[in-house]
């Protein structure tokens, strides 16, 4: 019976570390299959599953973030081309085009962003040895898609669809924190709370890109995403300002985890502190959930 258990556990876990928005159902299904524990896979069976599996999902966030700079950069270089999109359009651009990856590629992987990446490593159990395996594909898919457009429009630098502040460096490094934080407050809460209705995940991730676009735009560029400002910056060898959308994003994306996370455990709080005779012994009580909670994820075993 504790084999069942534990096959189950990794099950969810396996699914969680996918970065993918996955329905519950999906979950419970794989919960009411039969397990036999007896059963030991060969060693070379699942070494070859494995790799099969990590190329799939390594091609899924190269395609994926190809899809997301083609798209949204692309409607910024027709933008700066002849004017016909406009601001409004080209966050509409981006929102939409979020969305679309998030449906196709959810059931694979569906990171595409090395912000998040991190943060699901800090907070949800991501492996840490595979965290270079995800940023590297989603910067490759990037500086590929950032050199298609090169190619087509022959872009100058007066063209530069990466991302660029307008203001000054505190101001959009604020800007892009405050936003990377909305941001991923939102996944959390739409792809990883069994309470939420997650089935329009790609719609809330989508409309909350498209209206940080729409604030944070024309001071920072609204990047959100260091693959999405890396690649245009590295093919056209543009680096101003390029540390804040390296820095704020990180810093955002984990303090949105970090917020949400520490709101999912409010509702434990009353049972775990109910016999608490001191405010001392309360704020142990607290810190004690809270760092159980957050870092859980160093203790299991992959």
């Amino acid at each position: 019976m504790s084999s069942k258990v534990s096959h189950v556990d990794d099950v969810k876990l396996a699914m969680l570390e996918e970065g993918s928005v996955r329905s519950t159902h999906h979950i419970q299904a794989v919960m009411a299959s039969p397990v036999d524990p007896t059963i030991v896979p060969p060693v070379s069976s699942f070494s070859a599953d494995l790799v099969a599996s990590t190329l799939q999902k390594l091609i899924a966030e190269v395609m994926g973030t190809y899809f997301l700079v083609f798209l949204g950069c692309g409607a910024i270089v027709v933008e700066k081309m002849n004017g016909s999109i406009t601001h409004t359009g080209i966050c509409v651009t981006w929102g939409l085009i979020i969305m679309i990856v998030v449906y196709t590629f959810e059931h694979i992987s569906c990171h595409f962003n090395p912000a998040v990446t991190v943060t699901y490593a800090i907070l949800r159990g991501f492996p840490w040895m595979q965290v270079p395996l995800y940023i590297g594909a989603q910067l490759l898919g990037s500086i590929l898609a950032s050199g298609t457009l090169d190619l087509l429009f022959n872009t100058t630098p007066e063209m530069f669809f990466g991302s660029a502040p307008s203001g000054s460096d505190a101001q959009c490094l604020v800007m892009e924190i405050i936003i990377s934080f909305i941001l991923m407050f939102v996944i959390f809460s739409v792809a990883f709370d069994d309470r939420a209705y997650n089935q329009f995940a790609g719609v809330a991730i989508g409309m909350t890109v498209l209206i940080n676009a729409l604030v944070a735009g024309t001071i920072s560029g609204a990047s959100m995403n260091p693959a999405r400002s890396i690649g245009p910056a590295i093919v056209k060898h543009i680096y101003k300002g390029l540390w804040i959308y390296v820095v704020g994003p990180i810093i955002g994306c984990i303090a949105g985890g970090i917020a949400y996370n520490f709101l999912k455990i409010m509702d434990k709080l009353p049972s775990k502190l109910k016999e608490t005779t001191s405010i001392q012994k309360m704020s142990v009580n607290c810190l004690t959930i809270l760092k159980g909670t957050l870092f859980d994820a160093f203790h299991k075993v992959h």
